[in-house]
């Protein structure tokens, strides 16, 4: 398997062996770290990474992953870049193309981050953007394979909105590996009746399934894995609140929708999590709506069959793997 030179935007460009083969150098690369071992086979090797939307984990995956592959990252925050302001983003591309080996791109539209590869001459990866978020399946199916044991056989089931990037994200790569994918929500929040198709498609291939439901007993019922997400995404009004929480609080992770599922089920969320009042906006959510607890309730995230912090971690050993093999290959 060789990746060398390809860009990493979404998952839908990508084979079920290819990903897997990601999510098996992710596993390497991972007990190469704990063990010790060295793999800085990029030295001398330079990284941009541009965040229109900032990022904790995202952002610290990107640098750790690098210098640990050898390599040096020049961290670009949306009042350091011009991209699409002062200058084109196919003008961008081509500038930063020039300095560097390759580009990663946190922010907006998908079009955005295509333009970039389309430009570039170098590897430009998706830290994520409205419609997609790879690197972050990559970590989630290294969790899975992880706490499971495998990746066939997998009926996971995502609560809350499955519109944007991660409802869809998750639709594409379960469709990809062959799992039963089902979407959990209001009727109002699945997801785009073409995407919806396009992974039917794909399911018919690999022998999966796609469903869309909005029964929470239906959905959860001998479910392997529950995902959720925040209900409110980065850049969107405080005035959708009032209506995501009337919409999907029938939707919230808690201990009726896991009594449903399997009783080795793991529950999964890409964090940030609203699951008590230690934030800001927990706590101002809290104020206005007397919510103490959102997507998800604390007695599920803190409980055994929560992975959060596994999967949060293989952020960073999937987002090296994905670099190692479009940079170096094997």
């Amino acid at each position: 398997m060789n990746l060398k030179d390809r860009n990493f935007l979404k998952l839908l460009d990508y084979t079920p062996d290819e990903i897997r083969y990601l999510v098996d150098l992710s596993a390497r690369l991972k007990e190469e770290k704990k063990k010790g071992i060295a793999h800085d086979v990029l030295r001398g090797k330079q990284i941009a990474l541009i965040f229109e939307k900032t990022s904790t984990r995202t952002r610290c995956s990107f640098e750790v992953a690098a210098h640990d592959l050898g390599m040096h990252a020049t961290y670009l925050d949306p009042a350091s870049s011009q991209i699409g302001k002062k200058e084109s983003i196919a003008d961008t591309a081509r500038v930063l193309g020039r300095m560097y080996d390759g580009i990663e791109y946190r922010g907006f539209g998908q079009e955005i981050v295509e333009k970039l590869a389309e430009h570039a001459g170098v590897p430009v990866w998706n830290g994520l953007t409205n419609e997609f978020h790879p690197t972050q399946m990559i970590a989630d199916m290294l969790t899975i394979k992880e706490k499971l044991g495998r990746l066939e056989n997998i009926r996971f089931v995502y609560m809350g909105d499955a519109r944007y990037n991660m409802g869809n994200s998750l639709m594409v790569t379960c469709a990809k590996l062959g799992f039963d994918f089902v979407a959990c929500t209001n009727q109002k929040y699945f997801p785009e009746d073409g995407l919806v198709e396009t992974c039917r498609k794909i399911a018919g291939e690999t022998g999966g399934s796609i469903t869309l439901t909005d029964s929470v007993e239906d959905g959860c019922r001998d479910a392997d894995v529950i995902y959720t997400d925040v209900w409110v995404s980065m850049g969107e009004p405080d005035a959708v609140w009032k209506e995501r929480i009337q919409d999907l609080l029938p939707y919230q992770v808690n201990a009726k929708a896991f009594s449903y599922a399997k009783e080795n089920a793991i529950f999964m969320h890409c964090l940030p999590a609203f699951h008590d009042l230690e934030t800001s906006i927990g706590k101002d959510v809290h104020e206005r709506f007397g919510l103490s607890e959102m997507e998800v309730t604390d007695e599920v995230f803190e409980s055994a069959r929560s992975v959060v912090f596994d999967e949060a971690e293989n952020r960073m050993h999937s987002i090296k793997a994905v670099m190692y093999a479009t940079l170096h290959g094997e």
